[in-house]
């Protein structure tokens, strides 16, 4: 994918244009390295109240282990994916957690064949969370040295240029139809948003999947750079899984012994309708983490801490406890880094609400996310992720003698 190409057609739209409103800041980056780079400046974006239009273009990759889609980065090859690409449900998670209706996602991608095939068998891969709507065309990634150009993108720049005032499905539809007279091949496949469906009584809404074309067979891929031109805090602890295994500070270099979980009760779920019963998203997210649709399972508590955000506030149990279930997800998904840094914030928030350093919430929250931290394969990752963990061991030092040496021995 030549996602740079598209970049001076978008440069070119006013920025109020995209957003709808007189004035717009655009954040422009072009072949991005570090993933933690583009998730943070998509979470300085998402803090924003004010409509967000996040725009991409790019290549999808398969991660094999958790079968989930990553966006590739300039500097990703097959083999350094996980550590080096943009993991799909990163923007499930941070675009989740914003007021629904105020986030738009436009995107052309290229799919490597293993994306392709998923996205045959799972219409849902790409779904960014019920108040996300996306609006993408995808293809089969080109042969090595064919790149394809971000033409549907391009397409919804001159649209927006052109002053058009056309609904979302409407310049989706006019989008789509000249990206597929200029590019003609391979076959896309154009997504766009659904309504949601009417609540539940029994269980939580599941992701809507988005409506889609056929997909035609996929040939070679290469790998190729991303561009994410335009477009929190991470606001205030249970485990998903009812009762969470036994997690340890570092046993290196010295052994220490391994601490027991803590327990908090769920916040109380969202009001159902009139005469439903209330509504426990738990067994749910559960269940779909289990089975390993983890960017499933991520989407759907990140749109539930939102929801806890809008009602009761960043520093409140509910919120609280919404970032715990997140980083216990990330933890069942084998994503050590991104739980690290959800207990981390818990931890912070907790502190925030004035609960003291021995508080059993407290001390948990900072075990879990130094035993995440000692799993932490990066070196990069764990370097950046030490010093507020240092910081935070010096405040709550925990039951458990030695884990504030172990820590600074290792980070020395």
């Amino acid at each position: 994918m030549d996602a740079a190409s598209v970049l001076p057609a978008l440069a070119a739209v006013p920025p109020g244009v995209l957003t709808g409103t007189a004035a717009a800041t655009v954040v422009e980056l072009a072949d991005p390295l570090d993933p933690q780079t583009v998730l943070t400046r998509l979470r300085a974006a998402a803090a924003s109240p004010g409509p967000l239009v996040v725009c991409l273009a790019g290549q999808l990759h398969l991660d094999r282990r958790q079968q989930l889609p990553h966006l590739a980065l300039a500097r990703t090859t097959p083999a350094t994916l996980r550590y080096t690409a943009l993991p799909w449900h990163w923007l499930a998670g941070e675009l989740g957690m914003r007021r629904p209706g105020t986030t738009t996602v436009v995107a052309d991608l290229a799919a490597d064949p293993e994306v392709w095939q998923r996205l045959a068998a799972v219409p849902g891969l790409l779904h960014l969370g019920p108040g996300t709507p996306l609006h993408a065309r995808v293809v089969p990634a080109p042969r090595r040295g064919e790149p394809t150009t971000p033409e549907y993108l391009r397409a919804r720049a001159e649209l927006w240029r052109s002053g058009a005032r056309l609904s979302p499905a409407a310049a989706h539809a006019e989008a789509a139809a000249r990206a597929v007279t200029v590019a003609p091949r391979p076959e896309p496949v154009f997504l766009t948003p659904t309504p949601a469906p009417a609540p539940a009584t029994t269980d939580p809404a599941p992701p809507v999947p988005p409506t889609r074309t056929a997909a035609p067979p996929a040939p070679p891929i290469r790998t190729a750079s991303v561009a994410v031109p335009v477009s929190v805090p991470r606001p205030p602890r249970a485990s998903v899984t009812g009762s969470a295994p036994a997690v340890g500070v570092p046993r290196r270099p010295a052994p220490v012994p391994a601490i027991p979980p803590a327990y908090a009760p769920a916040p109380p779920p969202a009001p159902a309708p009139a005469g439903a019963p209330p509504v426990d998203p738990h067994p749910a997210i559960l269940a779909a983490a289990r089975a390993g649709r983890h960017g499933e399972a991520a989407a759907v508590a990140a749109a539930w801490e939102h929801d806890a955000l809008r009602r009761h506030g960043p520093r409140s149990a509910e919120a609280v406890h919404w970032t715990e279930v997140r980083a216990d997800l990330a933890r069942l998904a084998g994503e050590p880094a991104r739980s690290c840094e959800l207990w981390l914030a818990a931890a912070e928030a907790r502190l925030g609400m004035l609960q003291r350093a021995d508080d059993p919430d407290v001390e948990g929250a900072v075990d879990r996310a130094h035993h995440q931290w000692e799993h932490i394969e990066d070196p990069v990752r764990a370097r950046a992720l030490g010093p507020t963990l240092v910081d935070l061991r010096r405040r709550v030092p925990g039951r458990r003698p030695g884990a504030l040496a172990a820590l600074t021995r290792r980070m020395g």
